[in-house]
């Protein structure tokens, strides 16, 4: 019992030493309560150039770390939002917005799945308003059935 308790300890220290190792870390200090909203929203917005599926709030590679500092100082320099990610986009490209922007690029990005929702919704319709079958079509004729007759029983 004693040795099983020793194990689920042994278990929770490891695993929230792996999670707080997990999760950046950064102490930055803002004039006001708006920049620092600011801050948090830009990293969240933006993406991590490594770490093809975070944000740079919960990336923890380098580069993440390099940009949020790059943002903080953008920050601190009274630089607007969209200012900032301009600056990002030119240096990294469009793959650091999460949001990319509507450009002759990304219309299939933006446009495809309404496209296609909207023709799956068209093709529906013509399957339901298809003229049904009339069971005198699929009514053999009396040739038909001898015919038929004859075929099955010769094999």
């Amino acid at each position: 019992m004693r040795l099983t308790r020793l194990f689920i300890l042994f278990l929770t220290l490891a695993f929230s030493v792996n999670q707080a190792e997990a999760s950046p870390v950064d102490t930055y200090e803002f004039h006001d309560e708006v920049t620092k909203i600011r801050f948090q929203a830009l990293t969240k917005e933006l993406r991590c150039p490594k770490c093809q599926n975070q944000n740079l709030a919960d990336s923890n590679s380098p580069i993440a770390a390099d940009l949020r500092k790059e943002l903080y100082e953008l920050l601190q320099q009274g630089k607007a939002d969209s200012e900032i990610v301009n600056f990002m986009v030119d240096r990294y490209g469009e793959f650091v917005l999460y949001r990319p922007r509507v450009s002759s690029l990304t219309y299939v990005l933006w446009f495809g799945p309404i496209v296609l929702i909207l023709l799956g919704i068209i093709v529906v319709i013509v399957i339901v308003r298809r003229k049904p079958v009339d069971k005198s079509d699929l009514v053999l004729s009396k040739e038909q059935q001898d015919k038929l007759k004859n075929f099955l029983n010769d094999k």
